[in-house]
């Protein structure tokens, strides 16, 4: 439990694309005066990529909020992403190592010690899996790839963030496609929910 800011700061939030709804959607609940800018998702693919990206986004809005919140995880930045946040006081991004955990909570630390071998899939990336990851890492064209970029994976767990957006059926045929076991479980928007009120909401921040 944190004690509550006397004021609600204007918030900047540089998010990358596959979070913007679940972002937007818990601003808009909390009340908060915010702009959003996104980064676009295919940057997961190269994630050497995303600290450049949200720099250039950081110098653009450093002047014009209180606080910027960067809608990331380290999402394989290697630290980078860090590395850039800490030349800006007033920026601070969502604490865990990748989307999936901010979602799942301790549903994700209970699936990574029971099956390592787990490829996720959220609401978005169900939704465009067909571009963001079929296309983009060339299965398409070269199937015979699967074998190098999922090989060591046995199950796909899709995460459902929101009840308004099941992508089952498509999180379902990815599994098929892949050749792996399937499972999906209601994550919902509680635990990135609390991370954000600690960011935004507190004092000590």
């Amino acid at each position: 439990m944190c004690s509550p800011k006397r004021t609600i700061v204007k918030v900047g939030i540089i998010a990358c694309g596959a979070i913007v709804r679940e972002l937007v959607a818990i601003a808009n609940k909390r009340g908060w005066d915010y702009e959003l800018t996104a980064v676009p998702a295919q940057l997961h693919n190269r994630p050497e990529r995303i600290a450049p990206a949200v720099e250039k986004k950081l110098d653009a809005w450093a002047a014009r909020f209180d606080r910027i919140l960067i809608g990331y995880a380290d999402c394989g930045t290697v630290g980078a992403l860090d590395a850039l946040i800490a030349r800006y006081p007033h920026a601070i991004r969502i604490p865990g190592p990748h989307c999936y955990e901010f979602y799942g909570g301790a549903l994700f630390d209970q699936q990574t010690e029971r099956q390592p071998g787990t490829f996720y899939l959220t609401d978005f990336l169900a939704h465009h899996y067909e571009g963001l990851v079929i296309e983009s890492l060339g299965l398409d064209r070269h199937p015979e790839l699967r074998d190098i970029f999922f090989g060591n994976y046995e199950e796909l767990l899709y995460l459902r963030q929101l009840p308004d957006q099941d992508e089952s059926e498509r999180a379902r045929a990815a599994a098929d496609r892949l050749g792996l076991a399937y499972r999906e479980v209601d994550s919902g928007l509680e635990v990135l929910e609390e991370r954000l009120v600690e960011l935004i909401e507190c004092e000590d921040h």
